[in-house]
């Protein structure tokens, strides 16, 4: 999960690896590293839904090639994968594709 993930060298870095205390109190993480963590979280939980909103905006685009590849096709191949994202050149390498128009009226109030 961490390699899936792509974590490794960043686990290398911290002070304690995988045991090292992060946020207030402890080592700050970047955005990606943040994105990352949650994502490796996830996938330790062995779900069989996958709701992943937007797991690829905060990393680089060869991190999210990894991402893409290895954990979200690879490691959850088999479960149900469902993906809010932006980054369209991944588009042709998924089963359905649902596009949301005008959402700003479906979250207006109905009163």
């Amino acid at each position: 999960m961490i390699r899936a993930s792509a974590l490794e060298e960043d686990l290398k870095q911290l002070p304690y690896g995988d045991m090292t205390i992060v946020g207030e109190r402890g080592v700050s993480l970047s955005g990606g590293q943040k994105a990352r963590v949650n994502l490796a979280r996830a996938l330790y939980q062995e779900a069989d839904i996958y709701l992943l909103d937007d797991p690829l905006s905060a990393v680089d685009s060869r991190v999210s090639r990894h991402l893409f590849d290895k954990c979200i096709k690879k490691h959850l191949n088999g479960r149900l994968r469902i993906i809010v994202t932006h980054q369209l050149q991944y588009l042709q390498q998924v089963d359905h594709i649902v596009v949301l128009n005008e959402v700003s009226k479906l979250c207006k109030s109905t009163n």
